[in-house]
């Protein structure tokens, strides 16, 4: 039964269910011969991409972790009405944390927007609800989840792709390879950034573009990839505003999208 379900899975890869972007990563997409092998063959790759020996070794302790397809297949929150979504996550204490949290970075909030035009409450309110604003940033080891995700056949590209960020970003001296522990979707940092999106967005702004610990660098940095996708300086935010399109690129789930957006006006009616 196993056997015919790797077969299965890789004739799913092959035509198009995990259609992916290079040979080396079709033919590993849930590879018979498993997990190790499909190591093997990132490993060379990254190799093939410049990224050094030294760094490729991060990935000798990495295993496939079930529990990661698990929550990945059984995402139900987004199902939830937004009454339900919002109402549960944009709560009194979670708008009074919020509020406090803006007059305590006032001035942070008056640099950012200066430099990226985008206003402290909707930087604010992805903070809170990404990580609760800093207090819950995810303790999977970055690397496993990613690779996990990776040799599952449904996202196979996207994941081996972050997979390879994730090393550069070790390459970079972003992070050390010690702090590499996030989601269990493969983002790090107080607001949740991919790989691919920490290397293209994370910025300098005091803590040497460290966004698990520097509060500037993490919210800089969502400003200045909100900008990048072309947030519009003095716009609206709400749903059918010039803004909310950007927040929809934060987050592709109209009913995440819509409770940042409120949870931004709560904050900006009390600031």
């Amino acid at each position: 039964m196993r056997s015919t379900m790797r077969l299965l899975a890789a004739i799913l890869c092959l035509t198009g269910f995990g259609l992916v972007a290079g040979p080396a990563i079709a033919a590993t997409c849930r590879d018979p011969g498993g997990f190790d092998a499909f190591i093997a063959s990132v490993k060379k790759e990254a190799a093939a991409q410049g990224i050094s020996a030294s760094v490729i070794s991060a990935l000798d302790n990495v295993s496939f972790d079930q529990s990661i397809i698990s929550r990945d297949h059984g995402q139900g929150v987004f199902h939830q009405s937004f009454a339900q979504f919002s109402g549960r996550l944009v709560n009194p204490g979670r708008l009074r944390k919020g509020q406090a949290l803006l007059s305590q970075y006032a001035g942070l909030f008056s640099r950012i927007e200066q430099t990226y035009g985008v206003p402290g409450p909707v930087l604010v309110a992805i903070w809170g609800l990404e990580t609760n604003f800093g207090a819950d940033n995810g303790h999977s080891r970055t690397l496993q989840a990613l690779a996990t995700l990776a040799f599952d056949c449904r996202r196979t590209d996207k994941f081996q792709a972050e997979l390879l960020d994730a090393l550069r970003l070790v390459q970079r001296g972003d992070l050390p390879l010690s702090a590499m522990r996030g989601d269990w979707a493969g983002e790090l940092g107080q607001t949740q950034f991919l790989p691919s999106s920490y290397l293209k967005y994370a910025v300098d702004f005091g803590g040497g573009r460290n966004l698990i610990r520097s509060v500037p660098d993490a919210l800089a940095s969502t400003a200045n990839y909100l900008r990048g996708y072309g947030s519009q300086r003095g716009a609206g935010w709400e749903p059918g505003e010039p803004n909310f399109a950007f927040i929809k690129e934060w987050n592709a789930a109209d009913v995440y999208a819509r409770t940042i957006a409120l949870f931004a006006t709560k904050l900006a009616a009390t600031n």
